[in-house]
């Protein structure tokens, strides 16, 4: 293809890492973190996790954070009241980046939005995280109780 000024992939070129964004809520009330317990997700089943979902095309992760919070725990959030605690680089899936941000100022009562995905919500202090847990999240949530704000699981 002499003159096209193309130039043919190389195969020793190494691949673009594509991730996945995801966010998690650390609903705080007092020294007590909000779960829920996972059901018929195909995922983790039984485990509790932080309320959380994945970032959508044109969407920020803050917004996303807001919505989602809505979405699965019928609590309003201001933009203004997100706060950063921390973000993992995780391995499972291909590779994923989940941020976490902290809440303690919102509208509502936080209810069980998706049933179907979640048996109960509970309440749980950061010096006693409930069992089974995704080890992600518990890895994260020790991170974030010892003050660091990144970590990697699983690399």
């Amino acid at each position: 293809m002499s003159g096209t000024g193309i130039r043919p992939e190389r195969a020793d070129k190494p691949q673009r890492h594509k991730i996945t964004g995801d966010v998690h809520l650390l609903l705080r009330r007092g020294d007590e973190v909000l779960f829920g317990r996972r059901r018929n997700t195909g995922f983790a089943d039984g485990a509790w996790h932080l309320p959380s979902g994945h970032l959508e095309a044109g969407e920020s992760v803050v917004d996303a954070l807001v919505r989602e919070a809505e979405e699965e725990i019928g609590v309003l959030i201001e933009v203004g009241d997100v706060g950063f605690s921390h973000v993992m680089h995780n391995s499972s899936a291909g590779g994923r980046v989940a941020f976490f941000f902290t809440v303690s100022k919102w509208q509502g009562e936080p209810v069980n939005r998706e049933p179907e995905k979640c048996s109960g919500l509970g309440w749980f202090a950061l010096d006693a995280l409930p069992d089974p847990m995704i080890e992600y999240c518990r890895v994260a949530m020790r991170r974030i109780g010892g003050g660091a704000s990144f970590s990697t699981f699983g690399w």
